[in-house]
Formats: C-alpha cells, sequence, structure tokens
C-alpha cells in the first residue's frame, strides 16, 4: 500500500500575498478556490470579492477591478471554466451572478474581459446554482409566479433545471437557445461530470421533505433523466422525448408511493471524483461514491462522530487516492479498498485542493503561506508481510466478531489487538508475516501451535500466492494474452467464493465480476458445477452439495441479501449466463436443481430455495428482465414452465400453446403429462374438450385426446362442459349452418360412446365378485335327524333355485 510523505512547500507567494492570506484566513464566510484547467491560475472568491493569481511566476494579478457588490448586495453564485479549443489557451472563465448575467473573462497577458451574457430569458429569475460541462452551462433558477402572489402549495416547485450551449470565440461568446430539462421541480444543486450532470436537492426545510427523498441524474447525450435512490437500491429512467415529459411531477408519475415510503437523502458535502462519479457525505461522517446510474458504495468513515452544518467538509480526487480535509485532518483513503493509507494533522485550518495535472502520485494544498505538496511512495520491501494484509485480517476479524457480539460497544482493530480474548486473527498475521516472504525458509520464532496451524494451512498459503503471482501476470501480460490471464483470475475468485459464505460483501462482488467479465464468469461457472452433456446428450451436474447449496441459496440467506444496488442472488447470475451463452442448457440447469432441491429439502420447506419462490419462477424472472422479446424467448418460457412439472406450471403452458395456436405441441403435452396425476389429466382434458367445443382446430388430433378422457367423467359431465363453452352466435342457431366450424353431436359420438362402454364405477366394485368361481358359495347340505317328525309334521318345502344375480343377492335370497 502507497505511503505518505511530509508536507513540502513547492510556491511561495511572493507579492500580493497579504490579500490572498486575508482571503484564506480561518473565520466567517467560508472561501472558494477556483484552479483553472491548465494548473497556472487560481482565482479566490471569498464574498463579493475576487482575486486571481498566476502559479507560473512571482506575479499575483487581480481581475481589474475588486467586485464589490453592489446594491442588492448580490454575489457570485458561480465560477467557471467553459472550455473551447477556439480560444487561446482553450479555456475562460466565466462569473455567473445572482440575476442571471455571465461574465467571461480571459487570460492573455493579463486578465480581459471577454463579454457579458444573460443566461435566463426572465428578468425576475434568480440562478440558485450552476455548473459547467464544456461548452454548456446548465444552471437552476427560480421562477417567480408572473402575477406576484405565489401559492403555498406550488412555492416549492417554481423552479427550473436549463442548459445552454456557451461557444467561445477569440472576439466574443455565441450563445445557443435554451434547452428546459426540468421545470415545476424544487430547488436542485447542479453538479458536472464529463458526460452527466448530478442533481442534488437543496436544503430548504420541511417544504422540501417530500422530494429531498432521491437525487436526479442527466444524461444529456441520450436525453435521459434517471430518479435514483442510492440507500435503497432504486433506480429509475426515463427518456425526455418531448418538453412535456420534463415536468417534475410527470417524471415521479408511477414512483410516488415507492419514494414516499424513503427516507430523506441524508448529505452534508458533495463533490464530483475526477471519474465522474459524485461524492457524498453523510452527517455520520459517511463517505460514499454514487454511480452515474445511481449505484451507491460505501468508501469510508470520517472520524468525529456526528457532523455540524458549520463543519466544512473538502473532498478531492487524485487518481485511486481520495483525499478529505475535516477540521484540520487530511485523511487519504484508498478508493478502490476503503482503506486509510494514512491520516495527517495539519496545522493550518484553511486548506484547499489544487489540480494536480499528470501527477497522480501527489497531491497539492493551497494555505495562507502557499502551495504544498504531499507525494506518495511504496513501501520498501521487507521480511515481512505487507502491512495491508495484516490489517486486512483484523478488519474482517472486526466485522466478523461484531456482526456476532451481543454487546452495543464497537470493536476496533487496536481493542483486537490489544485485547487478547479472540487468538484467531492473532495466530493468522504471525503465520502471514512469517511466511509470506519465506517461501524456501522455514517458518522460525513461531510458537509450536502457530506451526502446526502454518503447515495445515499450507495449500491455503500457496493457492494465495499463486493467486497474487496471477494478478501480477494479468497487470504485466501482453494484450494478446490478457485474456486467457483474466479467465483464469475469474475461475479461481469464483471457486474461491463458492467455496466460503455467501454474504451480501460475496455477493456483491459476484455481481460485479459477473458484470465486468461474463464470458470468463460463464466458463468459471461451468468448470465449478462440472455441467457436461452425456452420451444421451443430457446435462449432468458433478458438483458437490456445498457448492449447490452455495448456488441455490435459500430465501434466508442471499435472496434476503439482493435487491440493494441492483444486486441479484447468484442463481440469477448464473440464469443470466445460461441465456446469453447456452440457452439451450437452462431447462435442463433448472430440472438439475430441482432435483437436488427434492433430496435436500423436504417438500414447500421455509429453508428451502423453494420455500417461498420456485426455481422455475426464479428463471423466468431472468428472463423477463430481456430488453427485447422473441419467438426464442416464447420457446425458453415453455420449456421452463414443462421442466418444472408443477400442475399450475403444466397448465400455464398449455395455455401459452394454445395461445400461440401451436396445436400439435398442445396434444404432445397434453399426451405427456396427463400421466403424471389424475386431478392434473382431468384439468387438461377438461382445457382441450372447452377448446374442442369452441372450434374445429383439434379435430385431426381427436383419436389422441379421447383415450386421455378420464375414468370418473361421465356423459353428462362432458356435455356439461361443452355447453357451457360453445361459442356464442347473434342469431338463432339452425339445423344446418353454412359455417364449418360448429359443434355437431357426430364429432362428439366417438367419445361419448367411449364413456357408455366403458364398465361403471358400480360394476367394477364386483368385478372382482362376479368373476370368482365360488359365488354364490354352496349352501351345506340340510341334515334331518328326525325324519318321523319331519313327515308328520309339515309337508317338505321344495329346494330354493340358487341364482347368481348381485341384484337378488342384495335383496337378501333366504336359504
Amino acid at each position: 500500500m502507497k505511503r505518505a510523505g511530509p508536507l513540502r512547500r513547492v510556491s511561495e507567494w511572493s507579492r500580493g500575498g497579504g490579500g490572498l492570506q486575508e482571503l484564506l484566513s480561518p473565520g466567517g464566510e467560508p472561501s472558494r478556490v477556483l484552479p483553472s484547467p491548465d494548473g497556472g491560475h487560481l482565482v479566490v472568491q471569498r464574498g463579493g470579492r475576487l482575486l486571481a493569481f498566476q502559479r507560473r511566476g512571482s506575479l499575483g494579478a487581480e481581475l481589474r477591478r475588486s467586485w464589490q457588490p453592489p446594491a442588492s448586495r448580490e454575489a457570485p453564485v458561480g465560477l467557471l471554466y467553459p472550455r473551447s479549443p477556439r480560444v487561446p489557451g482553450g479555456w475562460a472563465l466565466a462569473v455567473v451572478w445572482e440575476r442571471g448575467r455571465a461574465e467571461l473573462w480571459r487570460f492573455a497577458a493579463g486578465w480581459q474581459p471577454l463579454q457579458a451574457v444573460e443566461l435566463c430569458q426572465g428578468a425576475r429569475a434568480r440562478v440558485a446554482s450552476v455548473c459547467c460541462q464544456g461548452e454548456r452551462l446548465v444552471w437552476c433558477e427560480e421562477r417567480p409566479p408572473s402575477d406576484g402572489h405565489s401559492d403555498a402549495g406550488k412555492g416549492a416547485f417554481r423552479f427550473c433545471v436549463c442548459a445552454r450551449a456557451l461557444e467561445l470565440e477569440e472576439q466574443g461568446v455565441r450563445l445557443g437557445p435554451v434547452t428546459i430539462v426540468l421545470h415545476n421541480s424544487p430547488e436542485y444543486r447542479v453538479l458536472a461530470a464529463p458526460r452527466h450532470v448530478f442533481m442534488l436537492p437543496a436544503s430548504a426545510g420541511s417544504a422540501a421533505a417530500a422530494t429531498s427523498k432521491f437525487l436526479l441524474v442527466w444524461h444529456p447525450e441520450e436525453a435521459k433523466l434517471t430518479v435514483a435512490a442510492p440507500s435503497a437500491g432504486f433506480a429509475r429512467s426515463k427518456v425526455l422525448q418531448s418538453s412535456s415529459e420534463s415536468d417534475f411531477r410527470k417524471l415521479l408519475l408511477g414512483s410516488v408511493g415507492l419514494l414516499s415510503a424513503l427516507a430523506p437523502l441524508d448529505v452534508h458535502s458533495c463533490a464530483v471524483s475526477d471519474r465522474g462519479a459524485l461524492l457524498l457525505v453523510s452527517t455520520e461522517g459517511a463517505v460514499s461514491v454514487v454511480e452515474t446510474d445511481g449505484t451507491q458504495r460505501h468508501v469510508f468513515d470520517l472520524e468525529g462522530g456526528p457532523l455540524a452544518q458549520e463543519n466544512t467538509v473538502q473532498l478531492k480526487t487524485f487518481g485511486s487516492t481520495l483525499a478529505c480535509v475535516l477540521a484540520g485532518v487530511l485523511y487519504l483513503v484508498d478508493q478502490n479498498s476503503g482503506r486509510l493509507i494514512e491520516k495527517k494533522i495539519l496545522s493550518m485550518k484553511e486548506v484547499h485542493f489544487l489540480e494536480s495535472p499528470g501527477e497522480e502520485d501527489s497531491i497539492q494544498l493551497l494555505t495562507q503561506t502557499g502551495i504544498y505538496s504531499l507525494s506518495f511512495s511504496s513501501p520498501e520491501d521487507s521480511g515481512r508481510a505487507e502491512p495491508c494484509l495484516v490489517e486486512m485480517v483484523f478488519e474482517e476479524a472486526c466485522r466478523y466478531y461484531q456482526r456476532r457480539s451481543l454487546s452495543s460497544s464497537k470493536l476496533t482493530v487496536e481493542k483486537l489487538k490489544k485485547g487478547g480474548a479472540f487468538q484467531a486473527p492473532v495466530a493468522l498475521a504471525a503465520i502471514l508475516q512469517h511466511s509470506l516472504h519465506q517461501k524456501q525458509k522455514p517458518a522460525r520464532g513461531l510458537q509450536d501451535t502457530y506451526a502446526k496451524l502454518l503447515s495445515t494451512m499450507s495449500l491455503e498459503l500457496q493457492s494465495y500466492l499463486s493467486l497474487e503471482l496471477l494478478k501480477t501476470c494479468v497487470v504485466g501480460a501482453p494484450e494478446s494474452e490478457v485474456e486467457s490471464y483474466c479467465e483464469e483470475l475469474v475461475e479461481q475468485e469464483v471457486s474461491r467464493v463458492l467455496h466460503s459464505d455467501i454474504d451480501k460483501d460475496n455477493l456483491a462482488y459476484l455481481n460485479s465480476v459477473f458484470a465486468s467479465f461474463p464470458k470468463a464468469a460463464w466458463k468459471a461457472t461451468r468448470s465449478c458445477l462440472q455441467l457436461q452433456q452425456n452420451g444421451d446428450g443430457l446435462l449432468v451436474a458433478r458438483a458437490t452439495p456445498e457448492v449447490w447449496k452455495k448456488v441455490l441459496g435459500g430465501p434466508q440467506q442471499q435472496q434476503e441479501e439482493a435487491g440493494q444496488n441492483g444486486v441479484v442472488p447468484l442463481f440469477e447470475l448464473i440464469c443470466a449466463s445460461f441465456l446469453r451463452f447456452k440457452p439451450k442448457w437452462l431447462p435442463s440447469f433448472v430440472e438439475l436443481t430441482q432435483q437436488y432441491v427434492s433430496l435436500s429439502w423436504a417438500y414447500s420447506s421455509k429453508e428451502g430455495p423453494e420455500g417461498r419462490v420456485p426455481l422455475y419462477k426464479r428463471a423466468l424472472g431472468v428472463l423477463a428482465r430481456k430488453s427485447k422479446r422473441s419467438e426464442v424467448d416464447d420457446e425458453m418460457e415453455l420449456e421452463l414452465l414443462l421442466c418444472s412439472k408443477r400442475p399450475k406450471a403444466v397448465l400455464q403452458a398449455l395455455h401459452l400453446l394454445i395461445r400461440l395456436k401451436r396445436w400439435q405441441r398442445v396434444v404432445e403435452v397434453a399426451e405427456k403429462f396427463s400421466k403424471l396425476s389424475p386431478l392434473l389429466n382431468k384439468e387438461i382434458f377438461t382445457t382441450l374438450l372447452a377448446e374442442f367445443a369452441q372450434h374445429r382446430e383439434l379435430d385431426p388430433y381427436v383419436d389422441t385426446l379421447w383415450p386421455l378422457c378420464p375414468a370418473e367423467l361421465t356423459a353428462s359431465d362432458i356435455l356439461t362442459v361443452v355447453l357451457q363453452h360453445l361459442p356464442r352466435t347473434q342469431e338463432d342457431p339452425v339445423p344446418f349452418s353454412s359455417e364449418g366450424n360448429q359443434l355437431t353431436v357426430g364429432l362428439l359420438k366417438p367419445l361419448l360412446q367411449r364413456v357408455v362402454q366403458r364398465p361403471c364405477v358400480q360394476d367394477e366394485m364386483y368385478l372382482d365378485a362376479l368373476q370368482s368361481p365360488t359365488f354364490p358359495p354352496p349352501a351345506p347340505p340340510r341334515e334331518h335327524k328326525n325324519p318321523q317328525k319331519a313327515a308328520v309334521g309339515d309337508a317338505p318345502q321344495p329346494p330354493v333355485a340358487r341364482t347368481s344375480s348381485p341384484s337378488a343377492l342384495v335383496q337378501g335370497d333366504t336359504v
């Protein structure tokens, strides 16, 4: 990690220094410093006074007047540098006043006025904020009501964001027409990036509470506005095709309900980085980066607790380094990792950052006494492990223990190192310090416990070293070999994450990997899951159960972490890769995942991945996000519905096929899935019978359809379904219609005959008894013990005729 050296004075004010010291003195109204694009000039403003200084040389030139405020106490609202290749030096200075007047100056052997122009079209307009984007000026102006009476309900929505081209020439300025970016809006602070303009809501008390929950991003080249609430992960874009769509209320139409539930933006200070992102500092001291698509990334937390309104925070990026000054303390932070490079306590309170063109390894500061430089240097290689790596161990341990702690006190790295309660990070740091830079030497000075742990971790350490070596190869490889190195690097990273806990950070990291290296991520996924086709052309996967669980991720895991800033679960990432590189495999992959789920989780278990949303619906959600819909996507939707084998999904696919009038496929699906369950068979047959009653498209397939008729359906049931779905006509039906699409008794006759001739359920109840050779059972022989008494008594009765009729048995024949 880079280290910052001592502050070194590189320039000193030899003339006009007293004026500069006065403008930069602490206390009172804060001063503003605007370096020129070439770094050779400075314009310093404090209140209504402006001073210009030339950095190269000992001369500090004034702008030919001190710019005393006019009688209305009007103060400049913006100091800008419009750029143009048509003027000497390529830039000019624009001073924009509150009433819309812009004075342009250029430096040619001294400061000379170029021209004064009026930006606003209305005489009563007031400029609230202004920024410059190349040759375009963008500002937010207040337009009071024409009748002079302000409506309390509309007072907060009388602002307008405008843009206007400002073409610089050697002898003057040419203004373009005014473009209305947004009208009937609240007050916004505009900040220009190279290709976008950020609009932050101005703090206007409770009147703007409803509109201070989001920010806007204007994309001039695409004529598009993006509404973004970064903390909630919400972003919505709209193309401005006409001036009516620039209305603020119409822009928010459709998002009011969602935005009203959000908390207001927490913004204390802001700036634009040299890469075009928005830097925000919250009132709690959290520094974050907001990209032009509305995504937000936390970078660093400033010390000192909540920030008061009078606390000034200076922000500036120098390459990959973020510099922040707060209360005389300079923080240098690595933007990519969010790690603190160094913290310096300054002896001066009033400090401003200056441009340092072409010098990303140095920072320049403007103070009352001159310009100071702060250079970076790489630490000398020593026998110890890299300090940043050891710090990573303790920082990761802090987060791990803090998540599992019941205490409200915050755990810091210093407490972790000195406390002695947690030995795991101490042991790992000691092992790293003794092993990473001693690849061929035995680890000396380690405790016996640490030495045993080192032998256990040797494979992991070798993997880490090989990964670091691979990263070095990627950086120094020729362009022809970069792709192969990247594929190998992505495969190792995906495999590493899949064998660790998929928490919020790892899931966001996987999202960035899949977005930055889609092809390499697809190959890495195939390798980790061991996806391939067998000899029968079926997709098989030989991944371990642990990897499968990471891929699927239950609702309590990834799906709860997803949704913030566009982060999606890993299963959806893999499905999107299938759609992009191997769409034919996606249904088979979903079927494989369902097979694994059925073996690993109980049916309808809320702990499993299908506890809330079935896997096939999650895959359908990925398919629905495609910007363009085609016939291939319709076929993919069918396959995803059918591969689930769920009754509702099968019926949905059947209705989709009917809507597409693909009758051959309808019959094939009905014949295949009717065998899954009697209930699904009945639903499928009833659906097709209803279609058969409405048109004649299924007539060629009746020989296949009629055998699908469920056993419990009677002729009465069939006629009821047919009569309910017969097409209604305006005229009275006639016996012999000229139209050939009417249903006739002759078309239904084969089905009705099949149902009538089929044995009824009551007959089947006695089928076994009727076929039995011993029914009815033979009567035992009649024995007469006293024949004389029988002769004397009643006359012998004739034998009862035996019948095999079940009805006779039911009626109770006697013997």
